[in-house]
């Protein structure tokens, strides 16, 4: 047995964090950890790596190849640490170093763990990149970075984390923010790892979808303890425990959309033949200017009470043209109204038009101020009203726009920290609420969320969009989340709307190359029991 946890418990300054936690992985076997945020994940992978904030108490026993990591002082786990035990972090730009090359980064784990010269490091560091699918002739190991994708640099931090080949690799949500074609890539990638070095891997997510098709076992875990573990088989074929059946049922969540009207004699907006073009540097001093195009003549419609949405690969212009319908891009072709006003970016817009178009990022914590309790947040597009509530009719605002969205009249005193992820994101969604806009752009809102926490907040949603006739663009990579919530899809790549159609034909009959890619690509469940 490669690696045993066996009664694993761990507490904090006191606070209980795991309890009685048993598993137990096989070389050349994926064990999927699977749970919400605050289950323990996270926190059972720092314990095997033995990196535990001060004041961390831990009991039971953690086996590698029968050798108690428990009893290793802190010089013999530096020796475990990349040699035997490798990890991927969520997060690769935060786990990267933005002053140092790719290939400088895995030739320095390799010089920092083994005793590999320079130029030993330096081959290994090429020969792992090759590995991780990223050839030198294609991939220069002397980039930055920044100069890549999300999918690459999770790429890079795969070959840091491999460059020893170590017995076990622990992946920590390697694929949470990644395109659905992307992260098919980047799990394939690492089932293939795990065959080719007879390496077992340890996959940590929040998604039961994405482990369904590569992890062999599944441990569930809520609270710090493992409800339920077995084969991913068995696991779906009986979902034997509640918990199991609720994260199941979540994963699969399909909300009511009752109660909306679709009006299709009125547009409410209107993108025709718009194009996008960034200037780029002069390849000499004399040179012609070169343009690179973000979107290339789009054109789409959203009616009033519809639900639209926007679908592609990162880097395929939606967020491009996310900048341009809410005016703070200037196009170079086309036009862009919103009931029937144009929208014009680099001039003055009337404060009518900004009013009717709100917006809610996809990381609700970034885009609030901490310093500012709840109450201030989310009545900052006052400043869009030319007769702001004052007083006793400001705080009855405040008061509705937190109770309609599943908040209390309490939560207007609180600061963002004090809120859970779900509950941020409602407080972002009753921000665009509060001044009763015609059309809300979701971007990306519920792609960093739990499955449980999604299906709660798509469910508010389509009960806001049924009460307020609200228009929403949905923008994501998520093409199931798309699927559930969408009245018609637009499929983007490249800058241009390769398909776009209903929702039942754009996935039930699609059209295009690209969009039957990535349909096929979206991680399904197994089929439930019965």
């Amino acid at each position: 047995m490669l690696l045993a946890c066996k009664d694993l418990s761990l507490s904090i300054n006191g606070a209980p964090i795991l309890r009685d936690i048993d598993f137990q992985l096989s070389a050349g076997k994926v064990l999927g950890l699977i749970g919400e945020s605050g289950s323990g994940k996270s926190m059972t992978a720092y314990s095997i790596m033995r990196l535990l904030p001060g004041g961390s108490e831990i009991g039971g026993s953690i086996e590698l190849d029968g050798n108690d990591l428990g009893t290793f002082s802190e010089a013999q786990m530096c020796q475990v640490r990349g040699n035997d035990i490798g990890m991927v972090f969520q997060e690769p730009m935060t786990a990267l170093n933005p002053l140092l090359t790719i290939g400088d980064q895995v030739a320095e784990t390799v010089r920092v763990h083994g005793d590999a010269s320079r130029a030993q490091a330096q081959q290994i560091a090429l020969d792992t990149l090759r590995r991780v699918e990223l050839p030198a002739e294609k991939y220069s190991p002397a980039r930055y970075p920044h100069e890549l994708s999300g999918g690459q640099r999770q790429r890079v931090v795969i070959a840091m984390a491999i460059a020893l080949r170590p017995r076990l690799l622990i992946a920590d949500e390697p694929t949470t923010a990644l395109d659905v074609t992307t992260q098919a890539q980047i799990l394939t990638l690492l089932r293939r790892l795990v065959d080719e070095d007879d390496m077992g891997l340890i996959l940590i997510s929040h998604d039961l979808a994405v482990v369904a098709n590569t992890a062999d076992d599944i441990a569930i875990m809520r609270n710090g303890r493992v409800l339920d573990s077995g084969p991913a088989r068995s696991i779906f074929s009986q979902l034997k425990h509640p918990y199991t059946q609720a994260l199941y049922a979540a994963s699969a969540h399909v909300p009511a959309r009752a109660g909306r009207r679709v009006d299709r004699a009125a547009p409410l907006l209107v993108v025709d033949q718009v194009s996008r073009d960034y200037r780029l540097p002069r390849q000499s001093l004399f040179g012609p200017r070169r343009y690179f195009r973000a979107v290339d003549e789009v054109s789409f419609t959203v009616y009033r009470g519809e639900n639209v949405g926007l679908v592609g690969e990162s880097g395929c212009g939606k967020s491009t043209l996310t900048r341009a319908i809410l005016g703070l891009d200037a196009i170079q072709h086309g036009t862009i109204t919103v009931g029937g006003e144009p929208v014009l970016a680099g001039m003055a817009m009337p404060r009518e038009l900004r009013r009717r178009m709100q917006v809610v990022f996809q990381d609700p914590y970034g885009s609030f101020n901490p310093r500012h309790r709840v109450a201030r947040l989310i009545t900052e597009p006052f400043h869009l009203l030319d007769n702001p509530p004052t007083g006793s009719a400001r705080s009855r605002a405040i008061d509705e726009a937190l109770e309609s969205v599943g908040l209390t009249t309490a939560d207007a005193d609180k600061f963002i920290h004090e809120f859970s992820g779900g509950q941020r994101q409602r407080v972002a969604i009753a921000r665009a609420l509060i001044i009763h806009p015609e059309l809300i752009i979701l971007d990306e809102a519920v792609s960093a969320l739990d499955v449980s926490v999604r299906a709660q907040v798509l469910d508010l949603l389509a009960e806001l969009s049924g009460r307020y006739q609200l228009s929403y663009l949905f923008i994501s990579h998520d093409l199931s989340v798309v699927r559930s919530v969408c009245d018609r899809v637009l499929v983007m790549r490249r800058g241009k709307l390769v398909e776009q159609g209903t929702t039942n034909q754009i996935f039930e009959q699609p059209a295009h190359a690209y969009t039957r890619e990535l349909i096929e690509a979206v991680p399904r469940l197994p089929e439930a029991p019965g």
